[in-house]
């Protein structure tokens, strides 16, 4: 069993764009900038965007942190997107999710410009991704193909199997993960909630993506031996004995998978550390294209 190690995978992507960086900054060119939106003080959320601007920070980026308590209401965050939509100095634009109940996800991070969707969620990304064309891929599913390439993975003519079909990880993978490149040309199997017989479609699975937000849902018995396993998951459990009151598990019983698995994930430390790197890698690119612009 080895390890697909995303601190070291995301550091080793991170020092490339430091030198870029750097490279722009010695010719007298302004910093890339990326702005986040966070709304109120999910514990999580802030622990991600902390993260992203710290990598900011460490890489050269500037970074700008709006914050609304929960109460914002929705015109007032589509106000401040709109805001730095039209901001020239502003590449990227981030909206960190889950927003309160009140609040239409869609409507806020479809407000973002295109160009400015460092993320990947916008309509224009995702059918750009779709076709092959050059744009913002989602930052896990392009943070995990990072990672296989850091690797490299031998992908071509395996059977991927991905647990969950959201518009953000599991479809977008799919795609990545069929298209004639490397890593990809796998054959791609799609599950989800409605899918008959998981564990039958599970134990074919050459390359294995659970990104279905279930902690400890993958079992040693869904798991052919030699698997290549990618879990997305990451939950806050309660647990008594460990100092902050919890422990970070994903979507992959780690301890019952991992002996059977040929390379793994572990979380944290794994595909959350690849999404922030992947992030920073189209924001860098977003800054190349308005300086080229």
């Amino acid at each position: 069993m080895n390890i697909l190690d995303g601190k070291k995978s995301a550091q080793y992507y991170k020092d490339k764009i430091t030198v870029e960086v750097a490279e722009y900054l010695a010719k007298g060119m302004r910093k890339p900038h990326l702005a986040a939106i966070l709304v109120g003080n999910d514990g999580a959320s802030e622990t991600y965007v902390a993260s992203k601007v710290k990598s900011c920070e460490q890489i050269g980026f500037e970074s700008t942190l709006i914050r609304f308590n929960t109460d914002v209401t929705e015109d007032e965050l589509l106000a401040e997107v709109h805001r730095l939509n039209n901001r020239a100095d502003v590449d990227g634009i981030l909206v960190q999710l889950p927003l309160p109940k009140h609040i239409n996800e869609d409507h806020v991070t479809l407000a973002i410009v295109a160009e400015k969707d460092v993320d990947g969620f916008h309509p224009e990304s995702l059918g750009r991704m779709m076709l092959g064309l050059p744009g913002y891929i989602p930052a896990t599913p392009k943070g995990i193909m990072m990672l296989l390439e850091h690797y490299n993975i031998d992908t071509q003519g395996k059977h991927a199997v991905i647990i969950g079909r959201s518009s953000i990880v599991g479809t977008p993978m799919s795609i990545l993960l069929s298209r004639n490149s490397q890593p990809g040309n796998c054959t791609v199997t799609l599950t989800h909630s409605r899918t008959s017989d998981l564990s039958y479609h599970t134990k074919q699975a050459d390359i294995l993506v659970a990104a279905l937000g279930k902690p400890l849902f993958l079992k040693a018995e869904m798991v052919k031996e030699g698997a290549i396993v990618i879990d997305v998951g990451i939950t806050r459990l309660e647990d008594s004995t460990a100092v902050k009151g919890y422990r970070i598990c994903g979507d992959v019983d780690y301890e019952q998978v991992a002996p059977k698995c040929s390379w793994i994930t572990p979380v944290p430390g794994g595909v959350g550390a690849m999404t922030i790197a992947a992030l920073m890698q189209n924001t860098l690119e977003a800054y190349k294209r308005r300086l080229n612009s």
